[in-house]
C-alpha cells in the first residue's frame, strides 16, 4: 500500500535540491528546454486529447457543472494557446540575476537589489489542465521548483501533460524533479503538501471560493489569495453607447465561467435610459438573466430584482447584476463595499473621470474603455499567470515572471569595516 504522506514529501524535497539546481542552469538551457516543450505538447496531441477525454467523461457522469467542463476541456485551440504560451514564455527577459536598482553609500559601498527565484511553489487547482503547463513554463523560466496537484476531475489530462514536459526535462541540462505532479486524488495528499514548509516557499491554490478558504486554514506555508472574481464595469454618463454595448457584451458573455467576466454593471443616471434597452436586448438574446436594483426595474421590465446578496455574487454563469448610480462617486463606494480587488472596468469619454477611476479603485486591474476579460496574464504580455492574486503581499493581480522572484541585496566592497 502507498504511503501518500511519505511519497509527496518525498517529492518535496526532490523539489528543493532540484531548485538549488535550477537556480543556476542558464537562460539559454531554460529557453531550449521551453521551446522543446511546446513542440512536444504539438507533437503529442493525439495523446493528450485522449487522456482529457477520460476526464469528460467521467467528469460528465458525476454530473459536474457546465462552467467547470467547461474549463476541464482541452481543444485543438487550446493545445495551440498551451504551446503560444510556452513560446512566449521563453522569448521574455529572464528575472533571475537582474539588478533592478544600484547606489552608493556614503563610505563607498556600492548597494544593489537582484531578482533570485523564491524556490519550491507549490499549485493546488482545480479542472484547467492548462494551468499544468502556464505553471510548469513559468516556474521553469523564474527558476523555480513546482509542485503541482490538480482536481480528480482532471488527474488524467494533468498527468498526461506532465509526463510530456517531464521527458522534456530529462533530455536537458534542467533537473527532472523541477516539475512534479502529485498523482493522488486523496485529499491526504494536500494535507501533507500544506505540511511541509520547511521544503515549500509558497503556495498558490487556483479554483473556487471554497478550495481557497480551505487552503489558507490548513497551511503552515504562505498562500497567495484569490477568494473570487466580482468584477465591475462603470457605464459613465459620457460613454460611447455602442462601445459600451461591445465591452459589456465581451465581459459577460464571451466566457461567463471565468474570474474575469463582468458580475455586475453599473450604470450612471444620466445615461441609463438610453443605454440599458439596448444592453438589455443585446445580452438577454445570449441568454443573460439580468437582475437589478429599484431603478433598473424602472427602465427594464419583467427582470428579477437583485438582492443585497447579489451585489456580492461570483455568479460564473449568464447572470448579471444591474445598478443605476448617480455618480461616479457613488460607483466607487458600490465597489469598494462589494467587489473582491478582482478586476474593475469605466466606459467614458471624461479623461478626469477615467484618471479617478484608475487612482481610486483599489483592484488589482483596473482598466479604461476596455473589457475586463483583459485582466489575465496572457493577455497583459507575461506569457501567461501562475494566479491572480487579490491581495498585496507579495503580489497583486496576475502573477507573471517577477511575481514569481523575490530580491537579495548584493554589497560591492573595496575593504569596508563597520565602525
Amino acid at each position: 500500500m502507498i504511503d501518500i504522506h511519505k511519497s509527496v514529501k518525498k517529492m518535496a524535497e526532490d523539489a528543493l535540491d532540484a531548485s538549488h539546481r535550477l537556480s543556476r542552469v542558464s537562460t539559454n538551457a531554460k529557453n531550449a528546454a521551453l521551446l522543446r516543450m511546446a513542440d512536444e505538447i504539438g507533437w503529442h496531441r493525439d495523446f493528450i486529447l485522449s487522456e482529457n477525454k477520460r476526464d469528460l467523461t467521467s467528469a460528465k457522469e458525476k454530473g459536474l457543472s457546465a462552467p467547470m467542463i467547461d474549463r476541464l476541456t482541452i481543444k485543438d485551440d487550446s493545445l495551440k494557446v498551451m504551446m503560444q504560451g510556452l513560446r512566449e514564455i521563453a522569448a521574455l527577459p529572464d528575472p533571475v540575476g537582474k539588478v533592478t536598482s544600484m547606489w552608493r553609500r556614503p563610505n563607498g559601498l556600492l548597494v544593489g537589489r537582484m531578482r533570485i527565484p523564491l524556490g519550491v511553489i507549490g499549485i493546488i487547482y482545480e479542472s484547467r489542465p492548462n494551468v499544468t503547463v502556464d505553471a510548469s513554463a513559468l516556474c521553469i523560466k523564474s527558476g523555480n521548483a513546482v509542485i503541482l496537484r490538480g482536481g480528480s476531475e482532471s488527474i488524467h489530462s494533468n498527468l498526461a501533460i506532465a509526463s510530456i514536459l517531464q521527458d522534456v526535462l530529462r533530455e536537458s541540462p534542467l533537473p527532472d524533479k523541477a516539475i512534479q505532479v502529485i498523482p493522488f486524488t486523496d485529499r491526504e495528499a494536500v494535507t501533507t503538501l500544506l505540511q511541509l514548509d520547511e521544503q515549500i516557499d509558497l503556495i498558490i491554490p487556483r479554483g473556487g471560493e471554497e478550495l481557497i478558504r480551505a487552503v489558507v486554514a490548513q497551511s503552515k506555508i504562505p498562500v497567495i489569495k484569490h477568494y473570487k472574481g466580482v468584477c465591475h464595469i462603470f457605464v459613465d454618463a459620457t460613454a460611447d453607447i455602442n462601445m459600451a454595448i461591445n465591452i459589456c457584451t465581451n465581459a459577460k458573455v464571451q466566457r461567463p465561467g471565468v474570474c474575469n467576466a463582468m458580475e455586475t454593471l453599473l450604470v450612471h443616471a444620466d445615461i441609463a435610459p438610453a443605454f440599458l434597452p439596448k444592453i438589455a436586448e443585446k445580452l438577454q438574446k445570449a441568454g443573460v438573466l439580468i437582475k437589478g436594483c429599484e431603478k433598473t426595474r424602472k427602465n427594464l421590465k419583467n427582470i428579477d430584482a437583485a438582492t443585497e446578496e447579489d451585489w456580492y455574487s461570483e455568479y460564473l454563469d449568464l447572470i448579471l447584476s444591474v445598478r443605476i448610480v448617480p455618480s461616479i462617486d457613488v460607483a466607487v463606494e458600490h465597489i469598494e463595499k462589494y467587489g473582491s480587488m478582482h478586476t474593475e472596468s469605466i466606459i467614458t469619454k471624461d479623461y478626469a473621470n477615467s484618471q479617478r477611476f484608475l487612482n481610486e479603485v483599489n483592484s488589482s486591474t483596473v482598466l479604461v474603455n476596455a473589457s475586463t476579460r483583459f485582466s489575465d496574464g496572457f493577455e497583459l504580455g507575461l506569457g501567461a499567470e501562475i494566479g491572480i492574486s487579490t491581495t498585496k503581499l507579495h503580489a497583486f493581480g496576475p502573477m507573471g515572471l517577477e511575481e514569481l522572484t523575490t530580491s537579495k541585496f548584493i554589497i560591492y566592497g573595496d575593504g569596508q569595516v563597520r565602525k
